[in-house]
């Protein structure tokens, strides 16, 4: 056999038994009950594709070489030269991750009985496919971030689509009267992954095709034109599946049928993870050319310098973050969606709390597509903006908009012992590890070390240089700053409040550390992160221990505004407390006729003849 059809071939085998084993354990975190029959055929399913993928995962690193090297290999070496491959060049350290995750992945599904142990050995998986977008065109595309980013989203939406579909063919006969039910869950978690496939799809042809006539003049067009045939199939069948074959799936006759036609299903997703595999070994019709003189900010950053910040730039100054964009689009749509659920079924939920939410997207999606991650990447004032308005002026519209609550109101509960969405989040939100980060206190802390912890730290160049520690980064300060606000003005469940003046306090004393972190920036002549910032070549701009001066000057303005905002919130929360308090006082005076007042009296008049005895 050819080599490179015996990579293809590992490849596929890898790719499909990796979204089989996810499909598996998501079975048993969320579908089916523990105790139901169908659960134990999806543990089987988890436990047999996890030993598949990782023996796929480990003979990809030799196949690979093999074909790498392309000449006769001395048999008594080829070990050697294996190992040297997959521990010193990039490429191979890849494939050497994904086959240690999916050897973890391995052990543990053997070992999972709950929907908690599954949704734990999900986590390796993330990880395989991490590695995994930094393989193949996404390592050399020009804009890097895009092209590995587009390709975890497209992994991840691929193996989770057809892990679900084969694992719900393989449980057809166990589920009986329970198919409707798992069908119906599972589509809702598949239109995800195939909204996700289709966006990070457009995204991976963006960055690869040139022209529409590469898709009729290039091996990897007609590729890509059989993939996405084989998809609309996909997708078409479906939706077919929610329109016509649910609603009448409790028939034995329907279910036979619709079990039938899933079989294509199988074969349509099964099919377009070939072509993907054999797509990521052919050359795209955009070559990845080497830049012959790259610039110092090109070089650290891949991206060529942007222009000067000005009050314009600072406008139309956008580069597209596809995980963050995805992520803060379906936030939206999601929230809306769950809004509108209420209003249908005739509850009621604030529009200032909607408006409030969509706000705090709205600046989200500037954050991290706008000049505030353009300019962030090659100064420390733009990094500073960015900052401040991920931890400070983000969160409070998002803790204002109380998506939790919302959500818990508006999800749907499960009767069957299985744990959804509404039963994940409670589990999240009632954990002690939220109810200790979500404390006022530890979240004021939190909320204030978190700068020094970051900024003093291997994190700050980490987060420069990797991609991942740009999107922890972002996650990190986001939901820091959520829980603060959250635990002085929102409403969402978790932290236990304290009282108004003590809320103030935190508040305040917040403030006074963020000017003082300010202040020891501004005033500070040693560069934080010298050999991303002080090599930065910039032809704009003051010089690096100028701007990160200024930095400290932007912590320091910037923090003030958003903590006035948040007293001024407490306050009117604190009035608008103590006028609930009084009305409802004002009613229960009403119906006992004022029985607490008259007591108060009667205390008063018995202490006062009390002191005249005495006196007497």
């Amino acid at each position: 056999m050819p080599i490179d059809t015996l990579v293809t071939m590992t490849g596929a085998v890898r790719d499909i038994f990796l979204g089989l084993a996810a499909g598996g354990l998501i079975m048993i975190a969320s579908i089916v009950p523990a105790h139901h029959p169908a659960a134990a055929r999806a543990s089987l399913v988890a436990r047999v594709s996890a030993s598949v993928w990782a023996i796929a995962a480990v003979a990809y690193i030799f196949v690979s070489y093999a074909y790498i090297r392309n000449d006769a290999i001395a048999p008594e070496r080829f070990v050697e030269e294996v190992w040297s491959f997959a521990t010193t060049i990039p490429l191979g350290q890849a494939y050497l991750q994904m086959a240690i995750a999916a050897l973890v992945v391995s052990v543990v599904a053997g070992l999972v009985r709950t929907p908690a142990g599954a949704a734990w050995a999900l986590v390796p998986m993330l990880w395989a496919l991490g590695w995994q977008a930094q393989t193949g065109h996404a390592a050399g595309a020009t804009d890097h971030h895009l092209a590995t980013s587009s390709l975890f989203l497209h992994l991840a939406g691929s193996a989770l689509w057809m892990g679900m579909v084969g694992t719900l063919f393989a449980m057809r006969r166990p589920l009986g009267l329970e198919a409707k039910a798992a069908v119906q869950r599972s589509s809702k978690v598949m239109i995800w992954a195939a909204t996700a496939l289709v966006v990070s799809g457009a995204a991976n042809a963006y960055i690869r095709v040139d022209s529409v006539s590469d898709f009729v003049t290039t091996t990897y067009g007609w590729l890509l034109v059989a993939k996405i045939v084989l998809m609309s199939v996909a997708i078409a069948l479906a939706a077919w599946h929610r329109r016509v074959s649910l609603p009448r799936l409790s028939d034995a006759h329907v279910r036979d049928r619709f079990w039938r036609i899933m079989m294509v299903d199988v074969g349509a997703i099964a099919a377009v993870i070939v072509i993907a595999v054999v797509l990521s070994g052919t050359a795209p019709p955009v070559p990845i050319e080497a830049i012959e003189e790259p610039t110092p900010a090109y070089f650290l950053t891949g991206y060529d310098l942007p222009p000067a910040p000005s009050a314009l730039n600072w406008i139309v100054q956008w580069r597209l973050e596809i995980l963050t964009a995805f992520a803060v689009v379906a936030a939206a749509v999601t929230y809306v969606r769950w809004a509108y659920r209420l209003r249908r079924r005739g509850d009621r939920w604030p529009w200032y709390r909607t408006a409030c939410f969509l706000l705090g997207v709205t600046v989200m999606a500037w954050i991290t597509q706008g000049a505030p991650t353009v300019y962030g990447m090659v100064t420390f004032s733009g990094h500073m903006v960015e900052h401040m308005l991920l931890v400070m002026v983000a969160p409070i519209p998002l803790a204002l908009g109380a998506p939790v609550t919302l959500a818990l109101r508006a999800l749907p509960p499960r009767k069957d012992s299985t744990r959804g969405p509404r039963e994940w989040l409670r589990v999240v939100v009632e954990s002690r590890w939220v109810r200790f980060f979500a404390n006022p206190v530890v979240a004021a802390v939190n909320f204030a070390g978190s700068l020094v912890v970051f900024y003093y730290s291997p994190l700050f160049e980490f987060a420069l240089r990797n991609h991942v520690g740009h999107l922890l980064m972002v996650l990190h300060f986001t939901l820091v700053g959520y829980l603060f606000a959250n635990a002085l003005v929102g409403i969402d469940p978790g932290p236990k409040r304290p009282g108004y003046p003590m809320r103030i306090v935190l508040l305040f004393s917040t403030m006074a550390f963020h000017a003082f972190f300010g202040v020891s920036l501004a005033a500070s002549e040693v560069l934080l992160a010298p050999t991303w910032f002080g090599l930065m070549g910039r032809t704009w701009g003051p010089d690096a221990i100028t701007d990160q001066q200024y930095g400290g000057n932007i912590a320091w303005g910037i923090g003030e505004l958003p903590v006035l905002a948040l007293a001024i919130g407490v306050i009117v929360a604190w009035r608008l407390s103590d006028e609930k308090e009084a009305r409802r006082k004002d009613r229960q005076a009403d119906r006992d006729e004022d029985a607490e007042l008259k007591a108060y009296n009667a205390m008063l008049t018995r202490v006062a003849q009390r002191d005249k005895e005495e006196d007497a």
